[in-house]
């Protein structure tokens, strides 16, 4: 497969920009659409830039054209927005035309971006690829829309012969996080001492770039219309407090708190960033979902693809160390 003609979309972004890289050491030629407003940092002069959105079909049309395979990572993630109309635009929208400009360009495999976001929580134990979640019982705009998309995905698959494998990342962290996303916020208010408290709540951790070589796996040996979980370690976020202030040397916090009584901050937080445009840190949807320990069973990938992850320290260690090169982290 190497010095074939590969197309990333999202590459200027956290995950996308990680695929990239992967796609390129293993010796592929990588093309990557990017919007004219997106942050060219994590771009790399070797790749060929189309510049673009998911949401018009011309510019995916062009940058698809001649392209092997398709790596589908763009997405919206955003726990709050002042429109959440623009994360269904974005997310079904735009895997919408990614998908048919790829059939229609005889795309040999695309690998699609999802999330574990798709997957119910409901069950005991940690959730599989055999609990799908369904669109009416997610919460927020993202979850919903990344549900539709899964979704629309699958259908593809079966009703057009989309030749596409799905991968669910859990919860990447490490380097290259310039939004950052809103884990990596968490990274950033906690190393900079400005997390005093926390909640009973957990995730699923694992290392941006473990999580890129596993999109790799699902090319070569993924099963057209499967699902495969990208995970890493399940972690309590009291624990992952603790790491984090023992990587910068601070004191943990110490106080857990309710979920309900961060819900009036957490209105108050929303209310204040539709006045300044400024994501809050504190969202209601996000407390909605700590309700729920996010832990995930990721063994189908590693049983089958091979699919492998380091300790999530690794990861807490190489985020802090980019953040603080970054100037996010003092």
């Amino acid at each position: 497969m190497s010095s074939e003609k590969v197309l990333v979309t999202g590459a200027s972004g956290f995950l996308g920009s990680a695929v990239a890289t992967v796609l390129r050491n293993a010796g592929f030629s990588v093309r990557v659409l990017v919007r004219p407003t997106s942050a060219r940092t994590n771009l790399d002069p070797a790749d060929a830039v189309f510049q673009g959105d998911i949401t018009d079909r011309d510019s995916v049309a062009a940058a698809m054209r001649g392209v092997r395979f398709v790596f589908h990572v763009a997405a919206d993630y955003r726990l709050w927005a002042p429109d959440p109309s623009a994360l269904f635009r974005t997310n079904v929208e735009g895997t919408r035309i990614v998908m048919q400009e790829a059939l229609l360009a005889g795309v040999e495999r695309v690998v699609h971006t999802s999330s574990v976001a798709t997957l119910a929580l409901d069950q005991p134990g940690p959730a599989d690829e055999t609990h799908p979640l369904d669109a009416a019982r997610a919460i927020g705009a993202y979850k919903q829309s990344k549900v539709l998309a899964e979704r629309l995905v699958e259908e593809m698959v079966l009703r057009d012969k989309l030749p596409a494998v799905i991968v669910n990342p859990s919860t990447p962290i490490g380097p290259r996080d310039v939004k950052p996303t809103p884990t990596g916020r968490i990274v950033v208010e906690a190393a900079s001492g400005r997390m005093p408290a926390f909640v009973d709540t957990g995730l699923n951790l694992a290392h941006v770039d473990d999580v890129a070589a596993g999109h790799l796996l699902a090319l070569q040996k993924g099963e057209i219309g499967e699902r495969y979980i990208l995970g890493g370690e399940n972690v309590y976020l009291r624990d992952m407090l603790i790491t984090i202030a023992k990587l910068v040397e601070r004191r943990p916090p110490s106080l857990e708190l309710p979920r309900r009584a961060l819900f009036p901050l957490a209105w108050g937080a929303e209310a204040f960033a539709r006045l300044t445009g400024r994501e809050p840190f504190v969202t209601v949807d996000g407390l909605k979902l700590a309700k729920y320990r996010m832990f995930f069973d990721d063994k189908k990938a590693r049983r089958t693809l091979g699919y492998a992850s380091r300790p999530y320290e690794q990861a807490l260690s190489d985020a802090i160390a980019w953040f603080r090169l970054a100037g996010m982290v003092k």
